[in-house]
């Protein structure tokens, strides 16, 4: 953590962003460092490949099901023809019936050929990206992985559209996931529309991946739409409802089933908490938010937008316990708003955070925010505040000796001043 003193004790801390270039001035980095830096970059992509092959396997198993489908239902046609007396008028129309179904199974097939081919083609995009990342063009390459994380942050939070714009601008189509988050989009919205039965189709589509992982989203979505039967009073319905849908889940979910079931004796207008709370709106946001982690956890991504990750990743090495070596209890006036901490909405990020282990301080002059060491050390004012050698020989220079604090206005002579000495 890099800070500047202040008068008994106290501070206020200077840190650069972790991005940043070191204040103090420094040899340019070595190609060895730079490699090893995209090293450890590239140990941090996991989500970018892992989306657009899971996205891949789904649409195999998506087109080998439908594929299944359509080639069982015209066996059974031609079978169902060859054992019955049908005239052969009947059998040739029935036939070309079923050579009708067999263009439409090609028709899918090609469409269906498409999208493999498309999303192969994305896998291969993002694995050249990957491959083409270098020292020499390390800058370039993380612009470009800055403009994914911004995308994947913008499409997580529904903003959709600029996304989409920010994607094509940039030329990175392929480098992002657009129409996965589109088709998360179509039941997101439904569910806040209160409609379950986009949600309900697509646990049908991943019903055997989301029964590996114990999921109970769909036993979430039923429930929901018991509750709504029995607030709009529909009793009978209801029942039936419970019996066909509810019925199976009970082995593993008795005591919500039980708890859920009650509501038909205690109606939607009950006044006991533990039953009114099912019928309050809140309901349909925790679906969405259930919705939004098991679509995360079905593709291997990251229940938090990378950027949030990235942005901890980064305050959490700024921040400390310690109000003089960080800014974040910090709400002075003249406080530096250099150091992310200074600025509220990334206080209320790193809340949460753990705090960095801090060996060794680093002091950081406030006039020139150079690094204060044994080449440019500090020295303390009469008033007790600290400025680096540098910047208060250049000040001398300029005003006959004197001396002038920037932040308290005393004025000395450069005589007064008192090295300090780093241990």
């Amino acid at each position: 953590m890099e800070m500047d003193t202040l008068p008994n004790g106290n501070s206020s801390a200077a840190a650069p962003p972790p991005t940043a270039p070191a204040p103090a001035p420094a040899a340019a980095a070595s190609p060895s460092s730079k490699l090893a830096q995209l090293t450890e970059s590239l140990k941090l992509e996991h989500q970018f490949l892992r989306v657009p092959f899971e996205h891949y396997k789904k649409t195999i198993r998506a087109n080998h099901r439908s594929v299944e489908k359509e080639v069982s239902s015209v066996i059974s046609g031609v079978n169902e023809a060859a054992d019955s007396d049908m005239s052969k008028d009947d059998a040739v129309q029935h036939l070309t019936s079923l050579v009708s179904r067999l263009q439409g199974l090609k028709r899918k097939l090609e469409d269906g050929s498409r999208a493999e081919h498309l999303q192969a083609q994305r896998c291969r995009a993002r694995l050249d990206h990957l491959e083409s990342a270098d020292a020499e063009n390390l800058a370039e390459w993380n612009n470009t992985r800055l403009k994914r994380i911004l995308v994947d942050y913008m499409l997580r939070n529904s903003y959709y559209q600029t996304g989409m714009k920010l994607a094509e601008s940039s030329n990175i189509l392929d480098l992002v996931d657009i129409d996965v988050f589109q088709e998360a989009k179509k039941v997101i919205d439904a569910l806040q529309n209160r409609e379950v039965a986009p949600a309900l189709a697509w646990c049908a589509d991943n019903k055997s991946r989301l029964k590996k992982s114990k999921s109970k989203f769909e036993f979430q979505l039923r429930l929901q739409e018991f509750i709504e039967l029995v607030r709009a009073e529909n009793h009978l319905p209801a029942i039936k409802y419970a019996r066909k849908y509810l019925a199976p889940w009970g082995a593993s979910h008795m005591k919500e089933f039980q708890r859920v079931f009650a509501t038909v004796a205690f109606k939607g207008s009950t006044e006991f908490a533990v039953y009114k709370v099912l019928f309050e709106p809140k309901q349909w946001d925790y679906l969405v938010d259930q919705f939004k982690q098991e679509f995360c956890r079905l593709y291997g991504m990251t229940l938090e937008p990378l950027l949030n990750i990235y942005l901890q990743a980064g305050l959490s090495a700024l921040k400390t316990p310690y109000p003089w070596f960080s800014v974040l209890y910090c709400y002075e006036e003249d406080c530096t708003k250099e150091d992310p901490l200074s600025q509220e909405n990334f206080r209320k990020l790193a809340l949460p955070l753990p705090y960095s282990k801090q060996h060794h301080s680093k002091l950081v002059c406030y006039i020139t925010k150079e690094l204060m060491d044994t080449e440019n050390p500090p020295q303390v004012l009469p008033n007790g505040y600290v400025y680096s050698s540098k910047a208060l020989e250049e000040m001398a220079k300029r005003n006959d000796g004197k001396i002038t604090c920037p932040r308290t206005g005393f004025v000395c002579n450069y005589s007064e001043l008192v090295k300090a000495y780093i241990s």
